[in-house]
């Protein structure tokens, strides 16, 4: 914060900075402190900031923002917690000198913040600056607090008009931007970070200011999540429930079957048992945070969030645990023929969701996407991970674990979905200092618009005519024909043509919404396509592609499922600096061609790849073997050994083995069927089983 307020007392307005402050170190914290003392900044005696403004996409955030930096002034009446946009726009209008607010809200206030703003110096402070701060939102921002286009001025002529979005969609010359991210990605080194040119020519980018992953772990304000990283493999062996043998989509058809066998019941309740004995052995226990730790089952989508709801939950209650889980999703779902809401699963508002998992008997957080970002909870020490997680995803999810309390010293991590490489790769680019590699090529901009001039879709003229009309605020009756005439040379395409063409539209839209933030010149052409083919690309179909592996799941079935717990380990980073690519600017596309196999085909390949072994002579064999120790840790055939004569330990020893026997219904269905048809065979395994335990020291 130091360093922030020296340069710009320097430097005035108008500079950026980015700042990587690891997540959970103290962010808000920064911020608050930052904003606070940037009010007060002086060059000569001049007052640099009029107002400074924060800009969070999180709500929760936004509040807590909100009353940090309260405690910190001391006067409610400097900081105005921004509570809607006409609210926003009374209180930079009044000169409020700190004004909070989400991201969201900016758009909102475009038409209502003009001239007045023009002599006034604002500094922007953006949390979590990726995905706050980009495209349309941002030039939105800068319109707001900045030299907006008088439309009552009838001197401006087209060009003018143009150049005047161009300008607005630039980072503004009277406002210093301070960004804050944990995980910077590559356009936000770009826009915010420090150039540095390099001997080779290119040009690198560094954040201002790095407070790394290492440096908050070696200093002890988080905790590291990679230390007991633990996954869980799924093998799962398919059969085929048709006579014939239809035909199927191979590939399309491999990623249905993997999320069908991974969300089916069994599969669920399988790995919901995992969770809650791992739980309650490992994690509810005294020496724990002081026996308050919690945990987090991190799942992928609503739906399978409910069913591990009800399966932890069910288990929960069938041992009496002294425990409850709580589920976190947005909007309504339909679940068992009946319409749901978190807060009608839970039994209280969804606000209160924070505040009971902090309070017992709520213990285990199950979630689908909330709280898996800006979610800050020291008690959290497990997570439970059935969701593919890569790159900033995971580093974001996963450092959900990392805030510090007096009493917890480590974390822990059970994974059903991600390899340790994976994460390993996932951190290692923000463990330490991000940099970015090289800048964005501009010329690929050119390269774009070549390649969809040269479809002839649409003409220059229909260029000049929509944005013209576009700028002189007609209606859509006179803008949406235009665009309409370009649908039928598209049509007139091939399914390659049409993939290419669209794909390169929204490659030269995207790309140039970053470019004409960081460009030191403009481009009146390519700001008027972009207006164009925005106008343009909704009305364009998709090539229509036929989904060749429906039915695949109506022609399944799964016969057996299996988990196996693989090693606890540490994930170690390199210690090192990570280098990362700039945006990519590819465009175009192509259709995957469908590659047709038999169900029969699909099955087996899925089953090689996914089923390990199963039911073998010798796994029936083993697991026979066991069986006497596993019966013989029931708690009512063990209480029934200790306080019961021989008739009553065999009636509580058979139903046991009964249970014992349907639990490996999945994993051993050979076992499973023989012991269910075969009554010899149910006799001799009963008599053995029995004999084998009941002579044994039943205290042992």
């Amino acid at each position: 914060v130091r360093s922030l307020l020296q340069d710009a007392a320097s430097n005035g307005a108008g500079k950026r900075y980015l700042i990587q402050h690891s997540a959970g170190s103290g962010k808000s914290n920064s911020i608050a402190w930052l904003a606070r003392q940037l009010i007060e900044l002086t060059n000569n005696g001049q007052t640099i900031f009029d107002s400074i403004v924060i800009v969070t996409d999180r709500r929760v955030l936004d509040t807590q923002i909100t009353e940090t930096i309260r405690q910190f002034t001391q006067v409610s009446s400097t900081v105005g917690h921004a509570e809607t946009s006409a609210h926003l726009r009374q209180l930079i209008t009044e000169g409020k000198k700190i004004v909070i607010t989400t991201v969201q809200k900016f758009p909102f206030i475009i038409d209502a913040i003009t001239n007045e703003h023009r002599g006034r110096n604002f500094a922007i402070i953006i949390d979590e600056a990726h995905s706050s701060q980009g495209g349309r939102t941002a030039a939105a921002m800068n319109v707001s607090l900045g030299d907006a286009v008088n439309d009552e001025d009838d001197e401006n002529t087209f060009e003018d008009q143009i150049n005047s979005i161009i300008e607005s969609r630039r980072l503004l010359p009277n406002a210093g931007y301070f960004a804050f991210t944990a995980t910077p990605k590559n356009k936000t080194l770009e826009l915010f970070g420090e150039p540095a040119p390099q001997p080779d020519g290119t040009i690198k980018h560094l954040p201002f200011h790095a407070y790394t992953m290492k440096q908050a772990i070696q200093e002890g304000f988080i905790l590291d999540v990679l230390g007991n990283h633990t996954t869980i493999d799924s093998y799962f062996n398919l059969v085929k429930k048709v006579n014939d043998d239809p035909e199927f989509d191979s590939k399309r058809s491999q990623r249905k079957l993997r999320k069908y066998v991974e969300g089916h019941e069994y599969a669920i309740a399988t790995k919901a048992e995992i969770m809650v004995d791992h739980f309650h052995e490992s994690v509810f226990l005294p020496h724990k945070i002081d026996g308050r730790a919690r945990a987090m089952v991190v799942t992928d989508g609503v739906d399978r969030a409910i069913a591990y709801y009800h399966a932890i939950n069910t288990y929960i209650a069938e041992h009496r645990y002294p425990y409850k889980a709580i589920v976190a999703f947005s909007g309504e779902r339909e679940y068992g023929g009946q319409k749901v809401t978190e807060a009608s699963l839970n039994g209280f508002p969804s606000n209160r969701i924070p505040e009971r998992i902090q309070e017992d008997p709520y213990r285990i957080l199950i979630c689908a996407d909330k709280f898996q970002t800006g979610y800050d909870e020291p008690l959290l020490h497990t997570m439970y991970v059935d969701k593919t997680l890569t790159g900033i995803k995971a580093v974001q999810t996963i450092s959900r674990l990392n805030r510090a309390h007096p009493n917890k010293s480590e974390t822990f991590v059970l994974d059903f979905m991600n390899t340790s490489d994976v994460i390993r790769e996932s951190f290692s680019d923000y463990y330490r200092t991000t940099i970015l590699a090289d800048e964005t090529d501009p010329n690929k901009l050119h390269d774009l618009k070549a390649s969809l001039d040269q479809h002839q879709i649409y003409s220059q003229e229909q260029v000049e005519q929509l944005v013209t009309n576009y700028l002189n605020g007609d209606d859509r009756s006179t803008l949406d024909p235009i665009a309409d005439s370009c649908v039928e040379p598209y049509l007139e395409l091939d399914e390659d043509g049409q993939v290419e063409f669209k794909g390169s539209a929204k490659s030269f839209v995207r790309l140039y919404a970053f470019l004409s933030q960081v460009l030191p010149y403009g481009n009146p052409e390519w700001e008027k396509l972009s207006i164009f083919l925005n106008f343009l690309i909704p009305r364009l179909p998709a090539p229509e592609e036929d989904d060749l592996s429906v039915g695949i799941l109506d022609a399944v079935d799964m016969d057996s499922y299996r988990t196996e717990k693989q090693a606890t380990q540490r994930i170690t980073l390199e210690d090192e600096d990570a280098e990362i690519d700039p945006v990519p600017v590819g465009g175009g596309g192509h259709i995957q061609e469908p590659e047709m196999e038999r169900l029969s085909q699909i099955v087996a390949t899925f089953n090689e790849i996914w089923g390990g072994e199963f039911t073998t002579p010798d796994q029936v064999a083993k697991a026979i073997q066991g069986m006497p120790e596993l019966v013989t840790n029931d708690s009512a055939y063990k209480n029934a050994m200790l306080n019961s004569d021989q008739q009553n330990a065999r009636i509580e020893h058979d139903a046991a083995l009964r249970r014992l026997i349907t639990s490996m219904v999945r994993s051993n269905t050979e076992l499973y069927k023989r012991y269910t048809d075969n009554a010899e065979f149910r006799s001799w395994l009963n008599e053995t089983v029995f004999w084998t335990t009941y002579l044994s020291d039943p205290s042992d």
